[in-house]
């Protein structure tokens, strides 16, 4: 019996992290990919970086150069790979947290991203798939998951989480693409409203209460001393 437990957990804790992805693809069937996010355990590793080594590795440095290369404006080359970046380290998962009030685990050692044809970026990934829940959500007890005890310790926990990805992302960039950190952190806060405000819409939920976790996550942002932009949603 210890045997079976062992192999059933697993399982059990993957086909959890399933079912939230599977609602997230279904926001945008003919790009499934926009807010979802991929278990590493089930993919290869072509064209996957983990955020915490890419960066020191230059990945970042690249795909701006590319960008650059590519646009008329060194400026909006920088915006487009900030903006890519911030979208794969908060604005999936602040997609989730509007929509169902849960959320991943975004650090820094914990995400995975991946390059297209292009050099951009199309899709992320989690080395850990445990989903964080609130007390009280029906997920609660499931395998893969952890519970908090309020809506304001996930935010609380998420923007921790966020920060480092997000300020080692915005110290490259300022190096490398000369962003500024203002206009850096004005992304930040356009990546977490778009979701706030386009989710809902996308899945028909109730827009108010996205509205209130959204605005709940930026002042947790902020409360870090991350001066994303806070537009007022609720």
């Amino acid at each position: 019996m210890p045997e079976l437990m062992t192999t059933c957990a697993p399982r059990r804790a993957h086909q959890t992290f399933g079912r939230v992805g599977a609602r997230l693809r279904g926001l945008q069937p003919e790009h499934p990919r926009v807010y979802a996010v991929a278990a590493m355990a089930d993919q290869g590793k072509r064209r996957w970086w983990q955020l915490a080594e890419g960066a020191g590795e230059g990945r970042v440095d690249l795909m701006y150069r590319r960008h650059a290369a590519e646009m008329s404006s060194p400026a909006m080359a920088a915006e487009v790979v900030a903006t890519a970046l911030i979208h794969g380290i908060v604005g999936r998962v602040a997609a989730l947290l509007v929509l169902e009030g849960r959320a991943w685990d975004p650090g820094l050692e914990n995400l995975w991203l991946h390059t297209d044809n292009d050099g951009g970026l199309d899709w992320a990934g989690l080395a850990d798939t445990t989903i964080r829940v609130v007390a009280g959500d029906p997920l609660a007890g499931d395998r893969g998951v952890l519970v908090l005890p309020c809506g304001e310790a996930m935010t609380l926990w998420l923007a921790q989480r966020c920060a480092s990805s997000l300020t080692l992302v915005q110290s490259t960039l300022a190096r490398c693409a000369r962003l500024s950190a203002r206009r850096f952190w004005e992304l930040v806060g356009e990546s977490v409203t778009g979701a706030a405000t386009y989710v809902p819409e996308l899945a028909r939920t109730d827009a108010a209460l996205a509205a209130r976790r959204g605005e709940a996550l930026l002042a947790a942002l902020e409360h870090r001393g991350l001066a994303a932009r806070r537009l007022r949603l609720a």
